[in-house]
């Protein structure tokens, strides 16, 4: 998309540096994917480095089928580390190894694990056969197979996961151990669990039981059931929370289960019109909102924490764009402006409703061995940072307080919710502050993946001190022309075997990249104010660094 006609009249948005609206806490920090064995592979192992060091805070990585049963051999929707077998008898047998080399390889860049404890051993479960199934992208063959079932025996399925608690305990230390996330099963109100809501309640009550026996201090959760939107998945919600509050625990026989966090997914729901993507961002701020409501409703559960366990603009990370047309927005700035108008609306919500937002886990990593822009769902492509990663690394740069923006064209989040961005874009901004820094990150966002005119924004931030009468500013930009490799490999042609010279320049067009030179800015009375222009689906980040006294100029 070149760059096109300017809007007539400028969008005004004023950042009060004074005012503080809540805590930035970092909830983009989350990330995870089907295919546990990619961990650890090249381009895996590169692209958490990568994840790592975005920020200073603590990075979390779910995966499925940390208990699925198999060789390690990766495909798509697919993963297992062989960790249970029984020998002739029925006796059990475990086999930390490729688990071990899956949780080392996030501890080694300080990651941690986001255990989802699942899915079932072809050994414990009641229908085994066949197990591991054949899904081709485009294809009809069936994922739920045996791995999606009920335990055959639920004490040996929570003497498995006592047996796993312990020997991460053994290996990693209960001090490191009492940091991460243990959580039950994926999205058990639909395919992925074939049994009913109550087994899926005692398959909680076991594996969190055993867990805290292993660990009293552990943190426990679920239910990661699917987008409660639906009535079906809001339902299920509801019973698994009551369950939790005041059901008799099916382990331990005593009132209630271990609940120290609450985990729901929230997807958006692209389509196809007139030949072009229209994004959904309306549908995952629903499932947001309703999600949030529900927890809300319980007051004993109000300030317990929450973690959006898949927070995406789709449902299949794994189905390509080159087969599912709706997906093809993953490898340019769409992808982006959509997560950043996402994520910031996330806060919104939770201050609405009251609740304690902690995370939400970005279900999109990376495709080993697979062409380049494939479309598939992903943070990178051969190694390959996609613009889509550019916007976490400007969240990095956030943190503090959320302070105060004000933009009276902004419709609220309610109406985005409802109508999604369908007549006029959404331009708006999110701002943090900590330590005599600012941050401000813009978009000009627009759920149809058409040109459009770019936004003049007329950016004013007050409340900077008094005393100051200039500060450095950084501008940073995710746009056709920065931090996106996807048009710098168009422009060579589109190589699916690039030279080391080509591959050097699109990793450096990989990067978040500043639009302009570092530059000091006036400031009088504490306010400073700048003349923007957005492309149609861009992403700005403005950092003002605050000096005592300014640097000399030369």
């Amino acid at each position: 998309m070149g760059q096109e006609a300017i809007s007539a009249k400028a969008i005004e948005i004023r950042v009060d540096a004074g005012q503080a609206t809540g805590a930035m806490t970092p909830i983009w920090r989350f990330w995870g994917y089907d295919e546990p064995n990619y961990t650890y592979m090249k381009d895996g192992k590169r692209l958490l480095s990568q994840l790592a060091a975005l920020s200073p805070a603590t990075v979390y990585v779910r995966t499925h089928n940390l208990l699925t049963s198999g060789d390690g051999t990766p495909a798509l929707k697919w993963g297992s580390t062989g960790i249970y077998r029984e020998d002739a008898a029925g006796n059990p047998l475990y086999d930390w190894t490729i688990s071990d080399r899956i949780f080392d390889t996030y501890l080694e860049r300080g990651m941690k694990p986001y255990v989802q404890i699942g899915f079932m051993p072809e050994a414990l479960s009641t229908r085994p056969f066949p197990y591991r199934h054949n899904w081709i992208p485009g294809g009809k063959n069936p994922l739920d197979t045996g791995w999606a079932y009920p335990p055959k025996d639920y004490k040996k399925w929570a003497e498995l996961v006592y047996q796993w608690t312990r020997h991460c305990i053994a290996k990693y230390g209960k001090s490191e151990v009492e940091k991460w996330y243990w959580e039950v099963w994926n999205e058990p109100d639909i395919f992925y669990w074939h049994g009913t809501p109550e087994e899926y309640h005692k398959l909680y009550d076991y594996a969190t039981d055993a867990v805290k026996r292993a660990l009293p201090a552990a943190r426990v959760g679920g239910p990661e059931t699917t987008s409660p939107r639906s009535d079906h998945a809001a339902s299920y919600l509801h019973g698994f929370l009551e369950h939790c509050l005041r059901g008799v625990n099916y382990a331990t026989g005593k009132k209630g289960s271990p609940l120290d966090f609450i985990s729901f997914h929230a997807k958006g729901a692209p389509t196809v019109v007139n030949g072009h993507v229209r994004m959904g961002l309306g549908a995952e701020l629903q499932d947001i909102d309703r999600g949030f409501a529900i927890v809300a409703s319980y007051p004993e559960l109000r300030r317990r924490p929450i973690v959006i366990g898949e927070c995406d603009p789709d449902g299949c990370a794994a189905c390509p764009g080159s087969l599912y047309p709706a997906n093809n927005y993953r490898s340019g700035t769409l992808y982006a402006s959509y997560t950043a108008a996402a994520y910031s609306r996330i806060y919104e919500l939770a201050d609405k409703h009251g609740v304690n937002i902690e995370g939400a886990v970005t279900w999109a990593f990376e495709f080993e061995n697979q062409p380049y822009f494939a479309g598939f769902r992903a943070m990178a492509t051969n190694g390959l940072a996609l613009p889509v990663l550019n916007v976490f690394r400007m969240f990095g740069q956030m943190g503090g307080e959320r302070i105060s923006v004000q933009d009276l064209s902004y419709p609220g989040v309610e109406a985005l919710a409802q109508h999604g961005v369908r007549s006029a874009p959404d331009v708006h901004a999110l701002a943090s502050r900590q330590e005599g820094r600012i941050a401000v990150m813009l978009w000009n966002y627009h759920d149809d993946d058409l040109p459009g005119p770019t936004a003049p924004v007329t950016l004013t931030v007050r409340g900077l001190p008094k005393s100051v009468h200039e500060v450095l500013l950084h501008r940073y930009a995710i746009d056709e022309r920065h931090s996106n490799v996807y048009t710098a490999w168009l422009g060579m042609g589109s190589p699916q075997n690039p030279t080391q010279e080509e591959i050097a320049a699109l990793e450096q067009a990989s990067d978040l990249a500043l639009a302009v030179s570092p530059e000091w800015i006036h400031v009088e009375n504490g306010e400073a104010t700048l003349h923007l222009i957005l492309p149609r689906q861009s992403v700005f980040l403005l950092t003002f660094t605050v000096a005592v006294a300014p640097k000399p100029r030369r």
